[in-house]
C-alpha cells in the first residue's frame, strides 16, 4: 500500500501514540486553537481526521503529515526533554537520531530531533520531532514524510513550530 499524505499524517499519529491528546479543539482562519495552545495551518496542508492528536495535517500535493498535540497534567513536566523524545519516536523501528539539540520554542525549553526509521506499512520515513516543556504542559510537534520528500516539507514545518502559542 503506497504512502498518500493521509496515511503519512496517520502516521505522524501513530509514531506519536504514547502522548494523550486534550478536547476543546477547533480551526477557524487557518488557525487551530487547542484548550492550552494554538498553532496556524501552514499554507497546502489540510487536517485529517484522528483520534490519537490534537490536530493531524496532510500536504496536499507531496506525501507527508504534520501533528500537534498537547499534554497537560497541571504540574511541570518531571521527565527529562530526551525521555519526553524517546517516548514521541517510539513507533518507528530502526531509528536513527541525524541531529538532536537543545533549544527554546517562543522561550520554552525544547528539544528538536530530525530523525530516520521504518514504519510497518508505509516503509522508509524521515522526520523532525520538537518536544516542548512549559509550565504545566508537554507540546509534541512532529513532521514525518518519506525521505525523498522531507526537505520539500520543512519550511511548512518550522512555520508551523514558530506559530505555537500559548494563552
Amino acid at each position: 500500500m503506497g504512502a498518500t499524505p493521509a496515511r503519512l499524517a496517520l502516521l505522524a499519529a501513530c509514531v506519536g501514540v504514547g502522548v494523550a491528546g486534550c478536547a476543546g479543539t477547533r480551526i477557524e482562519g487557518g488557525i487551530f486553537r487547542g484548550r492550552n495552545y494554538q498553532v496556524e495551518l501552514p499554507a497546502g496542508w489540510q487536517a485529517v481526521p484522528d483520534g490519537r492528536a490534537d490536530l493531524a495535517l496532510s500536504r496536499q500535493d507531496a506525501p507527508g503529515g504534520m501533528l500537534a498535540n498537547a499534554t497537560c497534567q497541571g504540574r511541570e513536566p518531571a521527565r527529562p526533554l530526551e525521555v519526553l523524545t524517546r517516548h514521541l519516536l517510539f513507533g518507528l523501528k530502526e531509528r536513527q537520531i541525524l541531529e538532536r539539540a537543545e533549544i527554546q520554542v517562543n522561550g520554552q525549553p525544547a528539544e528538536r530531533t530530525v530523525f530516520e526509521g521504518k514504519s510497518a506499512e508505509d516503509g522508509r520515513v524521515q522526520g523532525e520531532a520538537y518536544v516542548i516543556k512549559a509550565a504545566d504542559c508537554v507540546y509534541d510537534l512532529l513532521y514525518v514524510s518519506p525521505p525523498q520528500y522531507f526537505e520539500q516539507g520543512r519550511p511548512d514545518f518550522d512555520r508551523f513550530v514558530r506559530s505555537l502559542r500559548r494563552p
